[in-house]
């Protein structure tokens, strides 16, 4: 967020004066203002003083960086004002708590002067000071409940000035993400280390942010889950949904019924002890934990210690591919539900959260159709069809999981003719599922488009609203049972080492869409904001950036810097197939004991370089685009010269990279395996020269040359182990811009 002195046009009738704030250095109020209201005048006065003062701010934004330094804040809140100068943050920075005192709020503070020290490597004081000049002062106003509910009060007021810090909230939930928000202000100045001044007013859209890690397909430690928490806590997320049981794994201790993780978990589950420290962990964040045991279907590891609660005959064992299976619990047997009675009983007693999830989705029907003791009931009892069978079930279920003080959550497939209102529909279908809950009288939650495994790049995500599409045309009243949403991270291709890179940074443009004014959507100012915050997620242990290296390393093996630099260049341009490809494609049938010490298990599920490159291209053909400079004031007979300069260095570097890397495929299985991708990166790099070429010369490149090229790059956007080449669509833009015959493609007003 960039703040700009206030800019009158004169004669622009539409817009009469600039906005003070704009979010970073994007300025999309700038541009509305200069394309939709002033475009006369801005050409007018392009040479003159006004012209000057938009080109600097446009062109230069470091000429305004030393008086106000842009704000990075994610999510964005929903109110800032710009205040003057900044506070600086020293080693005399102290932190002192007024009004309610509680230990929780003693452990946030120090949680945050903490991480304060490892963002500054100053030597800072690890307790909150006794007195009242401290220089941030934090007042709590009220005790937050005693467990954690849902529309709980988690607004923050955070006034920073030159001379300290104030951050009231009427609850230490409010207090927690002031803190967080604190944390983002303070970056590196030209005196040290300083906190921009400014005034934030700030509270959620949605009281429901939830992030799903599903620990059951493969089991991630307790480490990888916390550290995942404290990168919650930063983006003001608010929900651990944690799915425990699964085809593939039972991971909960259960004391009743040891055989369900003795026999169902290949000893991999977490102690009672274990998820209690968890649950704490996470309430010291402002973080309710949710947990998922998924039935009737989705249960094959249940089975394996307690065959009878199964439809089928089995015998069972832990399932090992992924997919959907026939394996379901039978809902015509009583002993199904006296086990789940105690064990939703006990597993209670350890999630004290108010909701819990009971799954519900993608029950094939398959064992009940093919049982007949269950044919034979359905028709005694008058159930039509297993629609109306699982509508019975979690009917049945419901019941106990009130018996046990809780409200159920579930999947799409439980909103049936007949189940309870007060269950909460996790939506996986999209906004229309979601609008019919609403209207049905259910609460609801989008997961729909938020789906971190499907590979999908931020903005993508980022544009996904849950009360867009049916769910807009909701009356108020049934738009106030969309309490929100959650990200999902399932675990097919992940494990404990590139599990956070799956998540992160992606996970923070979908905790803003939950956070911040439904009107904050631009994505250049978005992924602007994501890489600051990709940075600081660092200093909290996340290895989201960190295990790259470690994985490419075992990859190359014994490498010299230069063949290990091409495969970086490379890789760092490559990503895994999306949505459900992957599977699709795979060389063997995937399974839970397949190793994933491949390419496409090293990348990073958005390629930040290849996204920077497509920008650049665009700014070389004078396009807006998103996460880029501005529109060019430039003559009718130019193009870019820098950006040119610069495609040229990296086009030269792509062609000559493969003969690089070659000797190094020769010695890794590993490395030879993306050969291929290597040899299409350097041809692209041929057709982006010659693109280039075309281009300079100012006339129509000839059909054959365009057919040639685009053959070149049809053939690099083929995916091929299992890896995309990003690059490729926007060399076809060069190319197809070298066709047209134009030197110059700078947007003009």
């Amino acid at each position: 967020m960039s703040v700009l002195p206030e800019i009158r046009f004169a004669g622009c009738s539409r817009y009469d004066s600039m906005p003070k704030l704009l979010l970073h250095s994007s300025h999309p109020s700038l541009f509305r203002c200069v394309r939709e209201g002033c475009q006369k005048m801005a050409h007018k006065s392009r040479l003159q003083g006004f012209g000057i003062l938009v080109l600097s701010v446009l062109l230069g934004p470091t000429m305004i960086a030393a008086q106000q330094p842009a704000l990075s804040l994610i999510p964005a809140p929903a109110n800032v004002q710009a205040g003057s100068g900044s506070l600086r943050v020293d080693s005399s920075f102290t932190v002192a708590l007024a009004g309610h005192s509680e230990p929780r709020l003693d452990r946030a503070a120090e949680r945050f002067l903490r991480q304060l020290a490892l963002q500054t490597a100053l030597p800072l004081s690890p307790k909150p000071a006794k007195n009242s000049k401290a220089t941030l002062m934090i007042q709590t106003e009220q005790a937050g409940k005693e467990i954690q509910e849902v529309g709980e009060d988690e607004s923050y007021v955070l006034e920073v000035s030159a001379t300290g810090a104030k951050l009231t909230a009427p609850t230490p939930m409010g207090t927690m993400h002031g803190l967080q928000t604190f944390l983002q202000l303070v970056n590196v100045s030209p005196d040290g280390f300083a906190a921009a001044a400014v005034t934030i007013h700030d509270q959620p859209r949605f009281p429901w942010r939830g992030l799903m890690i599903d620990s059951a397909r493969h089991f991630i430690p307790l480490e990888v889950i916390k550290r995942n928490l404290d990168g919650m806590e930063a983006v003001k997320m608010n929900v651990f949904h944690w799915h425990l049981s699964e085809n593939q794994g039972f991971r909960v201790e259960s004391r009743k019924f040891p055989k369900l993780h003795e026999l169902g978990s290949d000893g991999l589950y977490y102690t009672q002890d274990a998820i209690r420290d968890v649950v704490a962990y996470a309430r010291d964040r402002g973080i309710r934990v949710v947990p998922e045991f998924d039935m009737p279907g989705h249960s094959t590891a249940w089975f394996v210690g307690h065959p009878e609660l199964a439809s089928g005959k089995g015998p069972y064992q832990i399932e090992r591919r992924w997919g959907i299976f026939d394996p379901a619990m039978d809902p015509t047997n009583e002993k199904v539900y006296k086990l789940l009675d105690d064990l939703i009983g006990e597993m209670a007693k350890i999630f004290p959260d108010h909701f819990f999830h009971i799954g519900g989705d993608e029950v094939n029907g398959k064992e009940w159709d093919a049982n007949p003791k269950i044919q034979a009931y359905m028709k005694d009892h008058g159930i039509k069809n297993n629609d109306a069978l699982q509508a019975y079930f979690s009917g049945r279920v419901q019941k106990l999981v009130v018996k046990h003080g809780k409200i159920v959550v579930g999947w799409d497939e439980v909103l049936v003719p007949g189940v309870p209102k007060d269950i909460v529909i996790q939506s996986w279908r999209g906004q229309a599922s979601l609008a019919q809950a609403a209207k049905q009288g259910f609460r609801g939650i989008l997961s729909n488009g938020y789906y971190l495994d499907l590979g999908w790049p931020a903005a993508r995500h980022y544009a996904i609203d849950p009360m867009s599409g049916d769910a807009a045309n909701l009356a108020p009243e049934e738009k106030q049972r969309i309490l929100g949403g959650e990200s999902c991270m399932w675990a097919e291709y992940v494990n404990p080492e590139n599990v956070d890179s799956r998540i992160w940074p992606r996970n923070a443009a979908i905790a803003e869409r939950f956070w911040s004014p439904q009107e904050t959507r631009d994505p250049a100012s978005m992924y602007a904001r994501l890489d600051f915050i990709s940075a600081r997620l660092e200093w909290l242990g996340l290895t989201h950036k960190s295990y790259y290296r470690k994985m490419l390393n075992r990859i190359a093996g014994p490498a010299s810097p230069e063949e290990f630099a091409a495969l970086r260049t490379l890789t760092d341009l490559l990503e895994p197939v999306k949505d459900y490809t992957r599977e699709q494609t795979a060389p063997a049938e995937p399974t839970s004991a397949t190793p994933m010490n491949r390419v496409v298990d090293a990348v990073p599920l958005e390629s930040d370089a290849g996204r920077h490159f497509g920008e650049l291209v665009d700014q070389f053909l004078g396009a807006r685009h998103p996460g880029g400079p501005v529109d060019q004031f430039a003559p009718a007979a130019c193009h870019d010269a820098r950006s040119e300069a610069q495609l040229r260095m990296q086009f030269t570097l792509w062609r000559d990279n493969d003969a690089q890397l070659q000797p190094l495929a020769q010695r890794s299985l590993l490395v030879k395996e993306v050969a291929a991708r290597s040899q299409d990166l350097s041809a692209v790099g041929a057709a982006g020269l010659a693109a280039l070429d075309a281009i300079a010369k100012g006339q129509p490149a000839s059909d054959s040359w365009k057919s040639q090229q685009l053959a070149v790059i049809e053939q690099a956007k083929k995916p091929k182990a299992q890896l995309l080449l990003i690059p490729a669509p926007a060399v076809q833009r060069l190319v197809e811009a070298a066709a047209a015959g134009s030197a110059c493609f700078a947007a003009k007003l």
